[in-house]
């Protein structure tokens, strides 16, 4: 048999939001591959989410052997399941920035009344487009070379002298620097400014540098990567081209001119009058040569009168009047008169009646023609036909009927109006021009820090022109002048990069607010291909050439590139060279904008500039940004490794085992080139002091980011280089010698340059991504380590910013905590800097030569050794521009096997024998929970500055550290208390270790062991990595034992998605051993809290009404049957009066006040037959009896009748039906202050009947409150003491559908022979079956509780107009003690229509569902009480004792407050009703997405809170309630219910 392939793949999985955005902060998506095997990306997206509604993800990520078409994008269908995580996989096997998008139908409002749209009618949307960034792989002598360690050294090609000797010199001695990438300038052919970057021919080589053209270019990079171990990089310049480029002449249409963009015409005309202007200057009585401001006024005052007035400009602003009315009038006189649509004959006459505003304001909106750009003078002008009619109006429609001169000279004045803003507009832009020309002359003739161009002349006039006026003799007859006039490339201040300066959108040519290039002419490309062909096709041509030989591109200008011509020039470049790297000069002025390129284009790095900082601390701040995380960072990559035939939904993957490494897609910033310095830099011995030479490049090396320095930077070169006007070639000490040798040395920094370049490289290849950077006065610190290994180098540099004298500074001593450290060298570097060397340096006429200067070793650096700490000090001699190197590690994070490896292994071993009582201690256990297990010992543990943990288990950990972790939050108070001290160690292993001695908890003792081995690995590290291996511990033990949990559960939440996992873990929460708690008197068994912290322990855990509320969902829905059977047994148990205890007490002290228990009671053991294996069995199982049954006697457990009987579980349904058939009168066991001190004395009277004429049963009284809102008043100063919040007698609409579905499970039951009692004996004697009891319940059902919409239906419902404050509902309640709260809308008739929906006429239930959607619910729960009801209070504050009658005291507990588990049985009824209205697969869809959207507030509440659960309440529209508990059995397992439902609808 052939073995089956077994591959590594490595899924970044990205999940995306509701509305189709990437759940990425930032939305920027950076992926670097760490081999050279295609990745895969896994998008995930929630099964009915609303972009799943006909809806696709459309990805332009192309298939195997396909070329990347940016606009060609494959579908992929989203097939909506309620129940699961959508996932598609995609595998990618180029690098480039592609895209994805979906497109879907908008799910609409949830209605009572169905669209009769069908799918293809239906506008499908489509979400922002979003990008995906694949970085390249750069491979180098045959091995894969990432980004960070790349070290890229700038030439400028033209000083590189004769090659290929001189070039091979210099390219040995960057070589031998420990550089891996040299970056050249264009190499192309220069243009007449002999400026690299002025092209004369982009498809032609330098013919200097490459006499054979592209053989030689050939042979260079062979050479550069064979010989010199070099990778190549070279600019490509998009924007424009050389002035003299001779295909100008034969493609003026590539540019700019006055055909092409014909909206220039007025900055030419301006730019040519003010040439004209510095040519005559002399001769018009102006100085020719500035030598204050007040010569530059003079000039300025000339330029008003000699060129602004002259050229009369503001005829590109406004209308010819003249032309106008004559043409208007014209147009009248021949009947061509338009009204434009709208204006009657009401408009009319008030426009006749109006003002001359009026009328101007008339025309601009329906005549005004030409007002889209700027253009030839009059380009604005008013339709005539428009200005006919307006004559018309105003004059009437003939000749004759008015005066022509009347007519001219009203016609006139409306113009003149619509002209005056027109003038204000020119007015404007005129002082913006002249306040441009001030300033521009200023600087280059006046100012300190400008060029000081001296006289004006020919050479340099009083202005630089903005255009190229191309020579008529040398063009084509076919060219007319307008296409000989060119506009000029350049910059503008503040621009907004994604505008086109020289489109018709654009004014900043005209006001004078472009910085110029003169020799540069702009390139025109349009917005498409075919608005300027020969250009495409010239530039991809261009662009293709420099991929076949380059690995990179420098985009020049990058900012000034439209930014739809850089996409398809590198999508062209990248089809030649996949994997090209792409560097990017972009200056936006904004990090949006930043991002809005690096995206689109994938660029691979952004250029950042060291020279830029101004101080010490800038440049610290700079390092920082690009040293990369801080050491100890945790490990947010959450890698596991399953085998699988193939992922759901994944095109490509072919057949074979994968083993998948899945990765969290991180938030990253856009990758830098941080260049120690550019070609555009001043150098330190310009702007700091020469000898900042070494510190600022060994500050630079030691980041985690691509690094770079250009030619004349190491040799100390004493100024910028001129890279237009200058021609010495190159010198460097490096590439005179043979091999450039390690440490100190004359003529520039090379020898330790070439160490730091090591260094560099093999941190960035081996991912050295961990640093610590200090900056002190004039020193900063950087210690770069490894994240695993622990190794790392170490930095001190003193910085050389000018004023800091020649001393050590101050600087305090280094103490490398748990670290051994190997000192590699201190240097100095001293140069001399004197004016005299400058000229000396400056004179030389052939070559360019740098300072003299040496870096010499200094020995002052201490290195003292102790056991647990290494202290480094700096001594005597250690100067600005010094810098020492050490090499370090930790001895204890060399464990055997890895400690990264050991701590998170093993840990599914140790967990995999527990069950779900062990998996409740180690995950949870609240502060009560807690003290009550220990005698009052332990409880939860404590962080000074945050607090106590929730749980003392690991869930509390990790509640705080889920979210550490995502932040990176070493600040965190749980970080510092763990940098101080081992006591979260002990904690967490000593608890476990204690409770395991005990037998029922004796299976904790595997996860000890391995808790304490792995906290044993780790107790010897550097406190400051602590954190770091206590989250990666925690998490991974508590990632198993949650595993753990949900493998004992079924396969419907194994396989389900997160939040029903979250959900079913809740279980987990709440189901323990308690002491005080136990279901028994005398048995010991876990019992189900109803809620933490409030509900832990003793008699305040365990709720009748809440377990049987809760159990369906979180025992039935996540497979513990046994549980549940056991919580069912112990209720049954204690049957008494037909009523299950509300209070249980063990069985020690029930208390049977709650008329609502029951039911629910009964309705779980119904759910249990259906969801149990052999379910049925149940109801012969027998159970002892607390009290003896049909006997309304009280005894206490310890009474020998106690336990002394015993019942089927068949015999305590009927008793509990048959006592309630018979009804039921009694009083309180021990009533009085005993048992609750709020309770007036008639309270704890209790009675129960059925009315026979319609089969309800109605209870209780005005002072007690039977049902979940039991809120008892207990203010004594509001006077509320003993007076219910919500009384809620009489029949309930919950009990009522609760009886309803109990009758009818029993009537089938007993048909089919499973039930042996067919009926109960009323109270009259009489029998009566479960079938007609059932029979006569839904007779009466909607005519008592339906209020209808119509009053006019009135009569036919048990209505009472005078009470009824809202229609379209059901009533909560039928015959109370006070009427209009039956009357109220409460969230409880949703209880009835999801255990009993053939009680309702479909129709008036989604009504009642639909205005309960918009009136009730609330982000994540219920309001409890209709917001227009004058009883509506829906802040509950418990501790308020007020005189406020209705909130004090908590009174309104029940009275607006947002309760959550209502809002399961809201969402299980509308889905239920949603469907039985929907006949087609799309509405069933939407159906189910219409319940995930009402679901999203839980979900993040899931995610979010510490408690890892659901509230029990919040206030008005989901605000915090601080008396809520903060997680609650029944606020989750009422959801779970809502994914069963949905599990058996799907099904």
């Amino acid at each position: 048999m052939i073995p089956r392939i077994v591959t590594s793949d490595e899924v970044y999985i990205l999940p995306l939001k509701d509305n189709g955005a990437p759940d990425i902060p930032g939305e920027y998506i950076y992926l670097a591959p760490t081999s050279n095997d295609p990745i895969t990306i896994r998008f995930t997206i929630e099964g009915t989410s609303s972009i799943c509604r006909q809806g696709s993800l459309w990805v332009n990520i192309p298939e195997r052997g396909f070329e990347f078409r940016r606009d060609h994008f494959r579908e992929f269908k989203l097939n909506p399941d309620f129940n699961r995580t959508i996932e598609i996989s995609i595998p990618v096997y180029e690098a480039g920035a592609f895209a994805f998008y979906t497109t879907y139908a908008e799910l609409p409002p949830l209605s009572s009344t169905l669209s009769t749209n069908t799918p293809a009618s239906i506008e499908s949307k489509t979400t922002p487009t979003y990008y995906i960034d694949i970085a390249p792989r750069l491979t180098l002598d045959g091995r894969l070379l990432p980004l960070p360690a790349l070290s890229i050294f700038s030439v400028i090609s033209k000083f590189m002298g004769k090659y290929p000797s001189d070039w091979e010199n210099h390219l040995r001695g960057i070589s031998g620097r420990g550089y891996n990438m040299i970056h050249f300038t264009p190499l192309q052919i220069r243009g007449a400014s002999n400026s690299p970057y002025s092209l004369y021919d982009q498809l032609g080589w330098d013919p200097e540098c490459f006499p054979r053209g592209e053989e030689n270019v050939q042979q260079m990079v062979d050479s550069l990567e064979q010989n010199h171990s070099l990778l190549s990089l070279t600019d490509i310049v998009l924007n424009h081209t050389a002035h003299n480029s001779k295909w100008l002449l034969d493609h003026p249409e590539a540019g700019y001119n006055l055909n092409t963009a014909p909206w220039l015409e007025s900055a030419y005309i301006l730019d040519t009058q003010l040439l004209v202007f510095s040519s005559r200057l002399e001769k018009l009585g102006y100085p020719k040569e500035l030598q204050s401001n007040d010569d530059l006024i003079k000039v300025m005052d000339g330029i008003k009168k000699h060129v602004i007035a002259e050229i009369r400009l503001w005829e590109y602003y406004t209308l010819d009047v003249e032309r106008d009315v004559e043409a208007g009038i014209e147009s009248w006189a021949v009947g061509q008169v338009h009204i434009p649509q709208g204006s009657d004959s009401s408009v009319l006459d008030r426009l006749k009646a109006g003002s001359v505003e009026d009328q101007a304001m008339y025309l601009v909106k329906n005549g005004l023609v030409g007002n889209d750009r700027l253009g030839e003078r009059f380009r604005r002008s008013i339709n005539p036909k428009v200005l006919a009619g307006l004559i018309a109006t105003l004059f009437g429609k003939y000749r004759g009927e008015a005066d022509e001169a009347d007519i001219r000279s009203k016609v006139t004045q409306i113009l003149d109006v619509v002209n005056v803003p027109f003038y204000g507009e020119y007015d404007k832009e005129i002082a913006d021009i002249l306040q441009q020309l001030f300033n521009r002359i200023k600087y280059v003739r006046l100012d300190e820090h400008g060029p000081k161009l001296g006289p004006i002349d020919q050479e340099n006039p009083l202005i630089e022109t903005y255009f190229t006026r191309l020579n008529k003799e040398d063009a084509s007859k076919r060219l007319k002048p307008e296409d000989l006039v060119l506009v000029n490339n350049g910059w503008v201040w503040a621009g907004n990069a994604l505008v086109d300066n020289a489109g018709p959108n654009s004014r900043v040519y005209l006001r004078r607010e472009v910085i110029i290039w003169g020799d540069c002419v702009k390139l025109r490309y349009g917005a498409r291909p075919e608005d300027s062909p020969w250009l495409w096709e010239h530039m991809t041509k261009y662009a293709r050439m420099l991929a076949k030989y380059f690995a990179g591109f420098r985009i020049d200008n990058c900012h000034s590139t439209p930014i739809h011509v850089a996409e398809h020039i590198l999508d062209e470049a990248r089809r030649v060279r996949p994997n090209l790297y792409v560097v990017a000069e972009l200056f936006t002025g904004s990090e949006e904008m930043d991002y809005v390129f690096v995206k689109r284009l994938g660029l691979s790095s952004l250029i950042r500039e060291a020279m830029q900082a101004w101080s010490t601390a800038e440049l610290s701040r700079l390092v920082h940004r690009h040293g990369g995380r801080p050491i100890g960072s945790f490990e947010v990559d959450e890698i596991s490794k399953r085998s699988i035939e193939s992922a759901p939904n994944s095109p490509g993957l072919t057949d074979g085992t994968t083993r998948e490494v899945l990765r969290r897609i991180k938030p990253v910033t856009v990758q830098a080139l941080f260049m120690d310095c550019t070609h555009d830099n001043e150098v330190p011995a310009q702007k700091r002091d020469a000898r900042d030479t070494l510190p600022n490049a060994a500050l630079v090396c030691m980041c985690a980011s691509a690094t770079g320095s250009v030619m004349g930077y190491d040799e100390i070169y004493p100024k910028l280089v001129d890279l237009v006007n200058e021609t010495r070639l190159y010198t460097s000490e490096s590439s005179s010698s043979k091999e450039v040798k390690i440490g100190g040395g004359k003529g520039g920094i090379g020898g330790v340059k070439k160490l730091l370049n090591e260094i560099h490289t093999l941190m960035g290849k081996d991912g050295y991504d961990e640093t610590h950077i200090h900056h002190e006065d004039q020193y900063i610190t950087v210690h770069r380590v490894h994240p695993e290994s622990r190794k790392g180098y170490f930095l001190i540099a003193h910085t050389a910013y000018p004023g800091y004298g020649n001393g050590n500074g101050a600087f305090n001593a280094v103490r490398l905590v748990g670290t051994k450290a190997r000192h590699l060298g201190s240097w100095m570097l001293e140069v001399d800097d004197s004016k005299e060397a400058k000229e000396k340096v400056e004179s030389d006429k052939k070559y360019l030569r740098g300072l003299p200067s040496e870096v010499l070793d200094v020995p002052g650096i201490r290195l003292e050794v102790n056991s647990n700490e290494t202290i480094i000090t700096v001594r005597d001699k250690f100067p600005p521009g010094s810098i020492a190197l050490f090499e370090t590690w930790i001895p204890a994070a060399e464990h055997s096997a890895g400690l990264d490896t050991y701590v998170t292994s093993g840990a599914k071993e140790a967990m995999s024998e527990l069950d779900l009582v062990d998996l409740n201690f180690l995950l949870y256990r609240c502060e009560t929970e807690e003290l009550n297990g220990s005698d009052g010992k332990d409880g939860t543990y404590n962080i000074p500055g945050h607090g106590s943990i929730v749980y003392a288990g690991l869930q509390g950990w990790w509640s705080l550290l889920k979210d550490i972790i995502k932040d990176n939050n070493l600040a965190h108070p749980l970080c510092q208390n763990l940098r101080d001290g081992q006591w979260a160690l002990d904690y967490t292993v000593g608890r476990l270790e204690r409770i395991s001695q005990q037998k029922e908890f004796a299976g904790l003792a595997k996860p000890a062991a391995w808790l304490k081995s792995r906290f044993d690995a780790i107790r010897g590290i550097p406190s400051f990595l602590l954190p770091r291996y206590f989250a990666l511990i925690v998490r991974t033990a508590y990632k198993a034992a949650w595993g753990r949990g949900l493998q004992l559960m079924n396969d419907k939440v194994q396989n389900n998605q997160w939040f029903l996992q979250s959900l079913a873990m809740v279980s987990v929460q709440m189901t323990g051993l308690v002491k005080s708690a136990s279901l028994w008197p005398k048995k010991f068994v876990p019992s189900l809290a109803a809620g933490l912290p409030h509900f832990a322990v003793e008699w305040a855990r365990c709720w009748g009404r809440d377990v049987f509320i809760s159990l369906r969902g979180l025992y039935l829905g996540t497979g513990r049957f046994t549980e549940a059977a056991e919580h069912i047994f112990a209720f049954a148990s204690v049957l008494k009066h037909g009523m299950i205890p509300n209070l249980l007490g063990s069985g020690n002290l029930p208390r049977y006040n709650s008329r609502d228990s029951v039911w629910f009671f009964l309705q779980c053991i119904q759910d249990y037959t259906q969801y149990a294996p052999n379910g049925l069995d149940l109801l012969k199982k027998k159970v002892k009896r607390r009290f003896l049954p049909y006997d309304d006697t009280w005894f206490s457990s310890d009474d020998p009748r106690a336990y002394s009987t015993e019942s089927t579980i068949t015999d305590v349904i009927q008793e509990a039906l048959q006592r309630h058939a018979s009804g039921l009168k009694f009083r309180e066991a021990n009533a009085g202050p005993g048992i609750d001190s709020q309770m007036r004395d008639e309270g704890f009277n209790i009675e129960v009947n059925v009315d026979w004429s319609n089969g309800i049963i109605f209870g209780g009284n005005q002072f007690n409150c039977g049902t979940w809102m039991d809120k008892m008043g207990e203010s004594e100063r509001a006077g509320s003491k003993g007076i219910p919040g919500t009384p809620r007698d009489g029949a309930a609409i919950e009990i009522t559908g609760l009886l309803y579905s109990t009758l009818k499970w029993l009537a089938k039951l007993n048909a089919d022979g499973t039930y042996p009692y067919k009926g109960v004996t009323k109270s009259d004697g009489s029998e009566i079956t479960f079938s007609a009891w059932a029979d006569l319940l839904k007779s009466s059902f909607e005519h008592s509780y339906y209020v209808p919409v119509d009053p006019s239906d009135d009569a036919k419902y048990a209505v009472n107009p005078a009470v009824v404050n809202r229609r379209g509902i059901y009533k909560d309640l039928f015959r109370s003690g006070k009427e209009y709260e039956d009357y109220q809308l409460r969230p409880n008739f949703a209880i009835a229509m999801t255990v009993a929906p053939d009680l309702f006429d479909p129709d008036h239930a989604t009504g009642t569902l639909v205005l309960a959607d918009e009136v009730l619910r609330g982000p994540t729960g219920m309001a409890t009480l209709d917001p227009s009801d004058l009883n509506y209070r829906p802040y509950y504050v418990n501790s308020e004792d007020s005189t406020d009658f209705a909130t004090a005291k908590g009174r309104n507990y029940h009275q607006g407050p947002e309760w959550l588990w209502p809002t399961g049985f809201f969402l299980r009824a509308l889905l239920k009703f949603d469907l039985m209205r929907r006949n087609t697969e799309q509405g069933r869809v939407e159906a189910f997405q219409q319940v995930t959207r009402r679901l999203a507030g839980c979900k993040e509440q899931i995610q979010s809170s510490q408690w890892a659960g659901l509230t029990e309440l919040t206030q008005k529209n989901g605000e915090f309630c601080g008396d809520s508990c903060p997680t609650q059995a029944w606020s989750a397992g009422c959801l779970i219910d809502l994914y069963m439902d949905a599990a058996e609808y799907s099904a």
